[in-house]
């Protein structure tokens, strides 16, 4: 399934992977410039499925860490993910065969193409979770027994940090310190592994789905058709429409956290909606019960537009309209919802699924 993406697909991606990134996964605009501009320098890049390379290929995901907060007004340099990539090859004595996305959002999804374009390799069609999570080990990767380290953190001042940690949660920790004194937001290459032990535990598709997502949203028909074919494709369910009265976001050791107060319009007046965030979009309770939880992908869409709204750019007044659509099946097993389920974030409910819980592999 070999095929070449332009600059011009790129608009597409950066808006259907906001669509999966929950609200997180970093600015669209921002992630969309650095791959166009990428692409227009270096050449288109060539998307594969992970079975198209060599078991013994090496793949090295890119990504951004902190809060999307932050990325608004800390601009990055634009050399940070391949010097990340790059020192990340030096210390392990090999070149990758390939990059691809750590999760799925507007800058997440797009970074790898910068890296892949400079560096003249591949992008795997396919991301570590399906949607976007504030933690570097909510990860299939880290299920699947895959360690995020040796990691390279780079920032754009152009220091680098090498990471290699015992456990998730030592990596969570020190390279969130790290991000956080390089000012809030780095660029880092993890999660490095041979293609063959990888390919069980990513979940596959991911970016050819978000081409599609973008295309369905900036098609010519009017916004009700459009959120129509949305749900349709993505297996989605409209939970709340409203409007905005009340946001409260602070930056927190790192993260983006806030709740988001919705007062109901049309077949929803008189109801009140909260959702909360790190980063991502966690819950939707309506009138105090929880209506959507983690990890189902929960994604606000502007009214009018029906384009997704990250967390940062959430305003007063706003129309919007709350959307949640099915985690990949992965999620379900218990020991993944122990570090990715509402409990874990600190909620005294358990997951709510939109759809049957399985057991399945991604």
């Amino acid at each position: 399934m070999r095929r070449l993406i332009h600059a011009k697909d790129i608009d597409y991606l950066a808006l259907g992977a906001t669509v999966l990134g929950t609200g997180g996964g970093g600015d669209p605009y921002i992630g969309a410039l650095m791959a166009k501009q990428a692409i227009e320098k270096y050449g288109p890049v060539e998307m594969v499925s992970i079975d198209e390379l060599n078991d013994d290929d090496l793949v090295i995901p890119s990504a951004m860490m902190g809060a999307p907060t932050v990325m608004v007004e800390k601009m990055p340099g634009g050399d940070e993910p391949v010097k990340a990539f790059t020192q990340l090859e030096k210390f392990l004595g090999r070149k990758a065969a390939a990059t691809v996305s750590i999760e799925a959002g507007g800058l997440n999804s797009t970074i790898p193409f910068v890296v892949a374009a400079e560096l003249g390799i591949p992008i795997v069609d396919a991301d570590g979770m399906g949607r976007a999570f504030p933690e570097i080990p909510m990860t299939a990767l880290h299920f699947g027994g895959i360690s995020a380290t040796p990691m390279m953190v780079a920032d754009e001042k152009g220091n680098t940090v090498l990471l290699s940690t015992v456990n998730g949660a030592w990596t969570e920790a020190l390279s969130r310190n790290s991000t956080i004194v390089m000012g809030g937001s780095s660029m880092l290459a993890l999660y490095g592994a041979n293609a063959d032990k990888m390919a069980p535990n990513l979940v596959h598709g991911t970016l050819s789905t978000a081409m599609k997502i973008g295309q369905l949203l900036e098609a010519k028909e009017d916004a009700a058709v459009r959120l129509a074919n949305l749900l349709q494709f993505t297996d989605g369910v409209e939970v709340f429409r409203g409007k905005l009265t009340d946001v409260m976001r602070r930056t927190v050791d790192g993260f983006a956290r806030g709740t988001v107060t919705l007062e109901g319009m049309g077949v929803d007046s008189g109801s009140v909606c909260r959702l909360e965030f790190q980063n991502e979009n966690l819950i939707v309770m309506r009138d105090g019960d929880p209506v959507a939880t983690v990890p189902d992908l929960i994604t606000v869409l502007d009214q009018e537009t029906i384009h997704p709204i990250t967390t940062e750019e959430l305003r007063y007044g706003q129309r919007v309209i709350v959307i949640t659509m099915p985690c990949a099946p992965v999620w379900h097993r218990p020991e993944c919802l122990e570090l990715v389920g509402p409990r874990y974030f600190g909620y005294d409910f358990d997951f709510k699924p939109l759809r049957p819980l399985t057991t399945q592999n991604a």
